[in-house]
């Protein structure tokens, strides 16, 4: 599907309101046991972490990697070491599926995220049924609904999921914080524009609680971007990269790069 620049927020938000209309109301079940994300990162602060995403296609890119045995790749993110294993769920524009989390959720240990537009609790219901252990929730799509977007942080909450909470500017990130969100990611591309600027993670450091944990997402592809987000956050999510590297194990590896951080 073609979108206009500088709407592509907009019509993916049409399309998902659409798909949540068809979508069955499921009975929620327990949330996969694994490690919980946050302590992890706090835990293992020497070395950026790498939350590694199962990503067929993008809205900006077209097709990554249509052929990829989605089950095998997750596999050896996993055994490569990555902290969290990211997948796609939007059918329409990333040509995801529901199905490529429960399939890949059963067959790794590690967390899960996931990753879509999600702005209604059948939607949650759903991940945590298809074993997600982490959801995202974009501060951009909640414009003006603030209450809105705190209800659905506070119901993944109290089925015992974790949040990732992604923000793209100063005052985005001041709204994560009064969410009280721990886990929270600066999404280096504009979803106006699907541009992208690693400066749009740099730009937002001095706001940075100690607390938190920080996860910069998009337009890393090897250990120099990585290097220079690594002093203050916590863990990268690295899509498109991983999908295309014919040596998944070392591109991976180069990915966690030290850290020099004051909590060493």
């Amino acid at each position: 599907m073609n979108i206009k620049k500088g709407k592509f927020l907009e019509t993916i938000l049409v399309e998902k309101r659409l798909e949540i209309a068809k979508m069955t109301e499921e009975q929620v079940g327990k949330v996969r046991q694994t490690y919980n994300f946050y302590n992890y990162l706090k835990k293992h602060s020497d070395k950026l972490q790498v939350i590694a995403e199962v990503k067929k296609a993008s809205p900006s890119l077209g097709d990554i990697n249509l052929e990829v045995d989605i089950v095998d790749q997750a596999k050896n993110y996993e055994q490569a070491g990555a902290a969290m294993i990211s997948v796609l769920t939007d059918p329409v524009f990333f040509k995801g599926n529901i199905e490529y989390l429960r399939e890949i959720s059963e067959n790794v240990q590690i967390p899960t995220l996931n990753k879509d537009f999600i702005i209604d609790k059948k939607q949650i219901n759903r991940a945590v049924n298809a074993g997600a252990t982490v959801i995202l929730l974009i501060v951009a799509v909640f414009e003006n609904e603030y209450i809105k977007l705190q209800n659905l942080y506070n119901y993944a909450l109290s089925l015992g999921l974790e949040v990732l909470v992604e923000t793209h500017n100063k005052a985005e990130l001041e709204i994560a914080h009064q969410l009280g969100a721990k886990i929270i990611g600066v999404n280096n591309r504009n979803l106006k524009t699907f541009e992208v600027s690693l400066q749009n993670s740099l730009d937002l450091i001095p706001y940075f609680k100690e607390d938190n944990v920080y996860i910069s997402e998009s337009g890393i592809f090897s250990a120099n971007e990585a290097q220079k987000v690594s002093e203050d956050f916590n863990g990268i999510l690295v899509g498109t990269a991983l999908m295309q590297s014919e040596n998944l194990e070392k591109s991976l590896k180069d990915l966690k790069v030290k850290r020099k951080t004051n909590e060493n």
